[in-house]
């Protein structure tokens, strides 16, 4: 059985459908990315799926507990990160992290918080009242609220949100290692890279309904760019790009940039050509921005 099972789930809003039909799984240990647009339905889904919003609708299990039958046994199974964490800014760091972990059951809430605090980065901190803390310090917060209670479902909305990119390397290493543990990890983001670099597989929601979901290799399929930087660009140049094998498309964007498209990873042959013209940076990744566009109409 998948650690979460969600079946021909449904959300409305009066007349507003805000979810339609949803059905997708993830199996424990997995990390999977949630993206669509602002509006998609997203965030109404994660909020289903952690108990905090009734469907109208389908069903969702989590751990073979379904949400509307027994919503304390799923959210015991579940931490969440709301795109905006709830906070009580009045509180230190470790009275916050000590009261999350009472009122979600860990056996020593006093020790969970500690743990908690040492995870996300928070030990500096600890000690300090959550409302004089930066942005970046206060999402770090929210991280460790929603697995202080060391669940096996984490729901991210966001989780990078006001992170430096230090903090925001940090924060994916961690959860790669808590999915390493067998955490089970749901993560909506805009940041694609973040989804690249984390993800097993993507579901891809626009307008409440799923798009696409597979891996993220699958998704990008064949086609692959290569960006590169050089400092003396030409009309030149750019020829020599395209009579590479296996290059399907070269777009100059000024100030030395090419992006080079083709269905094979180019960059030994595009670094080659690149040197002559003084090559200053040269990265290659799926087209998955791409695809996420096209899905979603943000192509057009």
């Amino acid at each position: 059985m998948a650690m979460i099972e969600v079946e021909h789930l449904t959300k409305r809003y009066g007349t507003t459908l805000a979810v339609d039909d949803l059905s997708f799984s993830v199996e424990r240990g997995e990390i999977v990315g949630f993206l669509g647009p602002n509006g998609a339905g997203k965030s109404t889904t994660m909020r289903i799926l952690c108990g905090s919003l009734g469907a109208t609708g389908g069903r969702a299990m989590v751990d073979g507990i379904d949400v509307m039958d027994d919503p304390r046994g799923a959210k015991r199974k579940i931490g969440y990160l709301p795109e905006a964490p709830p906070l009580y800014t009045e509180m230190t760091v470790r009275q916050y992290l000590r009261f999350c972990g009472k009122i979600k059951g860990a056996d020593k809430p006093r020790d969970a918080a500690e743990v908690a605090i040492e995870k996300v980065g928070l030990t500096p901190v600890a000690h300090r009242i959550i409302g004089n803390l930066s942005k970046g310090y206060r999402q770090r917060v929210g991280i460790a609220q929603a697995l202080v209670h060391s669940p096996d479902v984490l729901v991210l909305d966001e989780p990078n949100s006001g992170l430096d990119p230090a903090q925001r390397a940090e924060i994916r290493t961690l959860i790669e290692e808590l999915a390493a543990g067998d955490t089970t990890v749901i993560l909506s983001t805009h940041v694609l890279p973040e989804i690249e670099a984390l993800c097993d597989r993507v579901v891809i929601i626009h307008q409440g309904r799923i798009v696409a979901q597979n891996t993220v290799d699958a998704l990008g399929g064949d086609a692959r760019v290569v960006k590169v930087t050089v400092d003396e660009p030409s009309p030149e140049l750019a020829a020599r790009f395209e009579a590479i094998a296996g290059v399907t498309a070269v777009k100059a964007r000024g100030d030395g940039l090419y992006l080079i498209e083709g269905s094979t990873d180019l960059r030994r042959e595009v670094a080659k050509v690149a040197v002559d013209a003084g090559l200053l940076e040269l990265s290659g990744q799926r087209q998955l921005e791409d695809v996420f566009l096209q899905l979603t109409g943000g192509a057009e």
